[in-house]
């Protein structure tokens, strides 16, 4: 699950951005309005995490821009303004949920995972398929019963993997939904991760390589 972080405060924007990797999102910044148009028209994101007092182009004009491309991209507006009507203003705007600063982490993480069930079909709480089970609430794995430890982007791949329900999921969507915009699409580092997967699942092998297309677990 890909988020957008918008924020002119850079030390709060990085911790935000820290705290949601932790549990397993991949994440890019933006410091001002300007930067999160231009990403928002390269990538796509899940929820987009938004200051609405931001600077170059107002947060406004961001979350309006969302709404116009008609994507499936729902909007946390943060604000320091309290006022019952700035709330009022920022849901007429197209957000879909509102945070007052200031807040706490665990309950900005929470309505972000909220906002993601939003994005996508309806799903199982838990992804199961070839014994295993991937619980997202927890942030779990169980093979046949044993419990498999995973790194954080061992558990996004998988994820994404068990989400396709035996489909393949092409290499560049796998870097895109499990990494930020950062990532070299030349690099090895997704196979890497499957190799490390294949290993911490053990035996028989579920994780099938399509050569020149991705993976999938049938």
């Amino acid at each position: 699950m890909r988020v957008l972080v918008v924020e002119d405060e850079r030390l709060l924007a990085d911790a935000i951005a820290e705290w949601l990797r932790r549990e397993a999102f991949a994440v890019d910044v933006a410091y001002d309005g300007d930067a999160a148009l231009q990403r928002l028209g390269v990538n796509g994101y899940d929820v987009v995490v938004l200051d609405r007092d931001l600077p170059v182009v107002h947060g406004d004009d961001v979350c309006r821009a969302v709404v116009e491309s008609e994507r499936d991209t729902r909007v946390l507006m943060l604000t320091a303004a309290a006022a019952v009507r700035e709330r009022v203003a920022g849901l007429a705007i197209g957000a879909d949920d509102y945070l007052t600063k200031p807040f706490a982490f665990i309950e900005l993480s929470a309505r972000v995972h909220a906002l993601t069930r939003r994005t996508r079909p309806a799903a199982p709480p838990r992804l199961a398929r070839a014994g295993i089970v991937l619980d997202p609430a927890r942030l779990e794995v169980t093979r046949d019963g044993r419990h498999v430890a995973l790194s954080r982007k061992e558990f996004g791949v998988l994820a994404e993997l068990l989400r396709a329900d035996g489909a393949v999921v092409s290499t560049e969507e796998l870097l895109e939904r499990a990494w930020d915009e950062h990532i070299d699409p030349l690099t090895n580092v997704l196979r890497v991760t499957v190799m490390k997967l294949r290993r911490k699942l053990g035996e028989p092998p579920v994780i099938e390589t399509v050569p020149g297309v991705g993976y999938q677990i049938r």
